[in-house]
């Protein structure tokens, strides 16, 4: 599921910094507002997906006409980010020559196969799609 979620952009210097109201201390920051807001995009899918991962509640986006700060932390301007949000695990049933599954076990450690072949596909995708 895909999820967008306000961010606000500021800027102190030379330095702008993005940070997201529904998730405190999810933070990042580039030398222009694109830059902040592409390290933003990468800062809250690593941040969800670590959340998923806990088990913790990923909460509802704020509408964005609800997005307030302080006048003195130099806002610029607000935006959407998206995400996407984990979904539920899907059981597979592949073939693979063993000599790759035998490698796969080795490189993702004894029980971990399945989590790492989901971030070799992640990674390729990414791949394909920059």
């Amino acid at each position: 599921m895909h999820r967008y979620y306000p961010a606000t952009v500021d800027r102190e210097g030379s330095v702008f910094g993005i940070t997201f109201p529904d998730f405190p201390g999810c933070v990042s920051s580039g030398a222009c507002a694109e830059d902040a807001i592409e390290a933003g995009h990468e800062a809250l899918s690593g941040h969800v997906a670590a959340m998923a991962s806990d088990g913790d509640t990923i909460p509802d986006p704020t509408p964005v006409e609800q997005v307030t700060w302080e006048e003195d932390e130099g806002v610029i301007c607000v935006t959407l980010v998206p995400v996407n949000l984990p979904g539920r695990a899907v059981r597979l049933n592949i073939s693979m020559e063993e000599s790759l599954v035998e490698a796969i076990d080795a490189a993702a450690g004894r029980g971990k196969r399945s989590a790492f072949l989901a971030e070799a596909a992640k990674a390729e995708l990414a791949r394909r799609h920059a």
